[in-house]
């Protein structure tokens, strides 16, 4: 099975959660699934740009990205995030490889929006290296920077990343672990499933607001993309991949509506 996992950065503050995550991760790899990894960073990225008296300023989401914020990114997500993920997986027993979007070409990106700076929307995807790497047993990290036409470099939303990586990967699954346990009714309750319909419309009744919202537009877009199955999951749960590989019931699953296409 072919699977996209995204890792909130705020998990990978607590090195048990780090750990814990990294051997259920290996333990993938070695039964044969072909797993990619995408990961955030913003919590370490907000602490780093603090020490050095930088303010992070938010617009619909997105982190304003000015050049020397953009340094931050490519040093805390392509540099200490990424190898500290790395080496977690690497102690578990993983062959993993630190990327970024910008490696072999593997995201092509466009500036999203001049009042937002260097933050870049994909525009293409080329897969191979996440095939031939997964193929051959090994575990692509990913860090959301992707490059320009011209070789410059962008920061990249982490769940739009892993869509991204995901549909054109043809992963089987898409799952996005997270610091919450899935998607909640008003009484607060977990609910088990959503249809791509029913995700658009827990947005549009405000159900959905601030980061669940940006995660379920991404599910939705993962979904009508042909992935088969997304998941929202707490990522801090105990053995939680293996229950989400297993069928069993965790988080909030999306599926495609009924009638959607194939891919």
């Amino acid at each position: 099975m072919k699977l996209l996992i995204k890792i909130g950065g705020t998990l990978l503050e607590s090195a048990e959660v780090l750990r814990r995550l990294a051997v259920q991760v290996s333990r993938l790899a070695a039964a044969g699934h072909r797993v990619v990894v995408v990961h955030g960073g913003g919590p370490q990225l907000t602490r780093y740009l603090a020490l050095r008296g930088i303010d992070s300023r938010f617009v619909n989401g997105f982190r304003v990205t000015t050049p020397e914020t953009l340094e931050a990114v490519v040093k805390v997500l392509a540099g200490e995030v990424n190898l500290a993920l790395v080496s977690a997986l690497q102690q578990a027993g993983a062959s993993a490889v630190g990327l970024t979007g910008a490696d072999a070409g593997l995201t092509h990106a466009v500036q999203l929006s001049a009042h937002l700076g260097a933050v870049g929307r994909i525009e293409r995807v080329r897969p191979a290296l996440l095939e031939l790497l997964t193929a051959s047993r090994y575990v692509p990290v990913v860090a959301c920077l992707a490059a320009g036409a011209h070789g410059e470099l962008f920061n990249v939303n982490a769940d739009q990343m892993a869509v991204a990586c995901a549909a054109h990967f043809l992963a089987d699954r898409l799952i996005f672990l997270t610091d919450v346990e899935g998607v909640l009714d008003p009484d607060k309750r977990l609910i088990a499933q959503l249809t791509a319909a029913e995700a658009s419309a827990a947005i549009d009744s405000r159900l959905a607001t601030g980061g669940m919202e940006a995660k379920l537009r991404a599910c939705a877009s993962a979904v009508h993309q042909g992935i088969p199955e997304v998941r929202i999951v707490a990522g801090a749960r105990p053995r939680v991949l293996e229950e989400v590989i297993a069928g069993q019931p965790a988080g909030t699953r999306i599926l495609g509506d009924v009638g959607s296409p194939d891919r």
